[in-house]
């Protein structure tokens, strides 16, 4: 790829990370201001997680899982950092903020939920690995119908019922089926959807904006009050899930590349899929947390880039000095 491609990917690769987070907080302003739009809506939040789902399978490859068997200390150290630092991180930040119990579950199934799907634009962006990213996204997620109910179970269920195997039903149709169907598609017509791959991340952007729009408009009464701490809460948890997945690749003597690409993969959440689940299976309540992560980590991804890229520069200058 030439300078001129590698500068306009770049550029549209930029204006999906910082354009993301504005189209889904229009979507939560709707559902706040607007309920008589999103009500006749409400129950869509499973068919417009399918739509994200389908259109992740239809970016994937095989070769994309290739990597499992050329490179697998990486993946398998990711992977488990996925599924261990979050889940923890969730518990002891509900336990550190006393959060009230439809809250403190949401937060838990957050955490509890595969990569999300968006990792990939800020690895590119930050200079991680962006197989590595490809990766661990899409092997989480198909993981998710097993490993997301038994975590969620064992951890929020103090809190709050939890169906495990309705709610891995659900992601096997929500998640699974879309994944694998847009992977072979992808297979069978490969110029087909590469003719349409450029429009797909914002036909999920607007689909995840309309999850959180209707998520806001079933918690609309309870936000002023819980709004803060539900923030507070994200912001913690995102935040510690990039130092310690970046401090996992560096404990275990990762390069640089793969250790940013684990605190990226570690941090960022599939949150569309667990407020779904959260409004499905817990209360619109214990939703919140997954729709106010949905925009907050697209934000703070873009920061991530920024000091991941300040400090090649700073490595730059060291080496010409």
């Amino acid at each position: 790829m030439d300078s001129s491609q590698d500068l306009r990917t770049d550029r549209s690769a930029y204006i999906a990370a910082l354009g993301f987070p504005l189209l889904v907080i229009a979507g939560g302003a709707l559902g706040y201001f607007a309920p008589a739009v999103i009500e006749p809506i409400s129950g869509w939040t499973t068919w417009l997680l399918g739509i994200v789902m389908f259109g992740m399978g239809l970016t994937l490859r095989p070769v994309d899982f290739a990597l499992v068997a050329r490179r697998p200390l990486p993946v398998l150290i990711g992977v488990i950092a996925q599924f261990v630092i979050m889940p923890a991180l969730a518990v002891a930040v509900t336990f550190l903020l006393g959060l009230p119990k439809e809250i403190a579950a949401g937060v838990i199934l957050v955490g509890c939920a595969p990569g999300g799907t968006s990792s990939n634009v800020v690895s590119y962006l930050a200079r991680g690995d962006v197989a590595l990213s490809v990766t661990m996204t899409s092997v989480s997620t198909l993981l998710a119908p097993l490993i997301t109910p038994v975590l969620t179970l064992w951890l929020a269920g103090q809190y709050m019922p939890v169906s495990a195997t309705s709610m891995a039903l659900s992601i096997l149709k929500m998640v699974f089926v879309p994944v694998v169907l847009g992977l072979v598609l992808r297979t069978v017509a490969p110029k087909v959807v590469e003719a349409i791959l450029p429009v797909l991340p914002w036909i999920s952007v607007v689909a995840i904006s309309t999850i959180v729009a209707i998520v806001v408009f079933g918690s609309r009464d309870k936000i002023v009050e819980a709004g803060l701490i539900v923030l507070g809460a994200v912001v913690i948890h995102n935040v510690l899930g990039y130092a310690l997945g970046y401090l996992t690749g560096k404990l275990t003597r990762q390069p640089e590349p793969v250790s940013r690409t684990m605190a990226i993969e570690v941090g960022m959440q599939n949150s569309g899929l667990a407020a779904t689940l959260a409004a499905t299976y817990l209360s619109p309540l214990a939703a919140l947390p997954g729709a106010v992560f949905s925009v907050w980590h697209n934000l703070s991804g873009a920061v991530v880039v920024l000091i991941a890229r300040r400090a090649d520069e700073r490595a730059a200058r060291r080496l010409s000095a």
